[in-house]
Order: structure tokens, then C-alpha cells, then sequence
């Protein structure tokens, strides 16, 4: 998945300055976005603070390492199962 050039915090700002009254088309060219990426941060980070983006991203994080994990151990397992129904 291609990284956004924007971290989370510099999103939820950029939502709030939205709100301040500026219209769309000021505010993405602005900060160089388009009006569909403007749309997709609204709908993940609509409601958010900096501090829960800032507490979210840990999790996210930990989401992914478990998810990793269950991908290693499913490997094993196959593997396991490929060499154990081979007759000798």
C-alpha cells in the first residue's frame, strides 16, 4: 500500500482547518490533495483529535505484528501438514 506523504496528525489538522470555513477547492489546493483524498480522510478521520489519532496508531500497529504472526504460523502448519503426509 502506498504511503501517504501526510502522517495522521497533519490529516486531522488539515480536516480542522476545513471546518473553519475555507471551501474545498482553497483547501485542496493548499495543500496540493484532491477532492477525493480530501472525502477518504474525512470518512477514516471525521471525527478524530490529534490524541486519537495519536492513541489509534499504536494499535494499528500491534494489528498488523498479530496479523503477521498468524500469517508465519499458518506457514508453518501447511508445512507441517506437507511433511507429515508424505510416505517414506
Amino acid at each position: 500500500m502506498k504511503k501517504s506523504r501526510f502522517t495522521d496528525e497533519q490529516i486531522v489538522a488539515i480536516l480542522r482547518d476545513s471546518e473553519t470555513g475555507s471551501t474545498k477547492a482553497e483547501l485542496c489546493r493548499k495543500h496540493g490533495v484532491s477532492n477525493n483524498t480530501l472525502y477518504n480522510w474525512r470518512a477514516k478521520f471525521g471525527g478524530m483529535q490529534s490524541t486519537d489519532v495519536k492513541r489509534h496508531s499504536p494499535l494499528k500497529e500491534g494489528k498488523m505484528q498479530m496479523k503477521k504472526l498468524l500469517g508465519e504460523q499458518a506457514l508453518l502448519i501447511d508445512g507441517y501438514k506437507n511433511a507429515l503426509s508424505k510416505k517414506y
